[in-house]
């Protein structure tokens, strides 16, 4: 929304575009955590967190203070994405007072991801850009679902977390029917749900895309390796036919925000070569070998 000045200080997620980059930064990870960490290990120490009521993460107070902002943009969809809503008001109150207003945006649709953009932009004092920038998110989004709309539509399991599995929810179904695709486990606004490798395999998709929370492409094809270790995958439809595809979920798919559309691209280069350029390839995605 042409902002960026405005932006005093960032999470330590918060790394698009990279020009924030040199913003200070208010929020660190309160679990042991390396990039070498396994999914499933990942999995437990969060699990362990919750379980205690204890935060994930943490805000720095001084900083905060220090920076004094006006406006703060959180979110509270997911409480192992981000600080808690809780937390962070808790945080402000004590450090701020009352002065610093919270815009808290809690999207599992698209519709409510497009809304959540006026809602910023309303709060910044510029709705007309927020309403802008969702017309033309919307026109994307309809330019890819036209060509799609006449093509095969394959079933698909999107996954999001490896180990245990879990796969696509909230904006995920609909961002795979726009690609010209079907999510076999994921419903629309609802949350992402967990499966077993049993329900997958018995499933037997016709493609497969593997998008882990928080990982980029590389942390993705080193995580994703185990997967051929399981029973029966390369039994899988998906498999023997080489229509397996790990992707950049970091950067593109477990986000709610404006890049939203670049996703749907990249499903569409996935499930339809033949009819959506490779634009993304190699960059926000590759194939998977089985």
């Amino acid at each position: 929304m042409g902002l960026q000045d405005r932006l005093v200080g960032r999470s330590h997620e918060c790394d698009y575009p990279t020009t924030v980059s040199d913003l200070p930064i208010l929020t660190s990870v309160n679990y042991p955590h390396s990039s070498g960490s396994e999914s499933l290990q990942i999995h437990h120490s969060i699990t362990e967190l919750l379980q205690k009521a204890l935060s994930i993460y943490d805000v720095d107070d001084k900083t905060l203070i220090d920076l004094n902002p006006d406006i703060i943009l959180t979110q509270d969809h997911c409480e192992v994405c981000a600080v808690s809503y809780d937390d962070l008001s808790s945080a402000v109150k004590e450090a701020l007072g009352n002065s610093t207003e919270i815009v808290s945006a809690s999207p599992t649709s698209l519709a409510e991801v497009c809304q959540s953009f006026v809602e910023v932009a309303d709060a910044l004092g510029v709705r007309r850009r927020g309403e802008e920038l969702t017309k033309s998110i919307q026109s994307r989004f309809d330019e890819i679902q036209n060509k799609t709309t006449q093509l095969p539509k394959p079933n698909v399991v999107a996954i999001e977390w490896i180990d245990p599995l879990m796969t696509g929810g909230n904006w995920m179904p609909e961002l795979l029917d726009a690609a010209g695709g079907r999510e076999l486990f994921g419903t629309a606004g609802a949350h992402s749900p967990w499966t077993t490798w049993e329900q997958m395999r018995a499933a037997d998709p016709d493609a497969i895309v593997i998008l882990p929370c928080g990982f980029d492409l590389e942390r993705t094809r080193s995580e994703a390796a185990s997967m051929r270790e399981l029973p029966g995958w390369s039994e899988l439809t998906a498999v023997r036919e080489g229509r397996v595809a790990i992707t950049d979920g970091h950067r593109y798919f477990n986000r709610p925000g404006p890049r939203l559309t670049d996703s749907t691209e990249i499903l569409a280069e996935i499930l339809h070569p033949g009819s959506f350029a490779p634009s993304h390839a190699g960059s926000g995605w590759e194939a998977f070998e089985g």
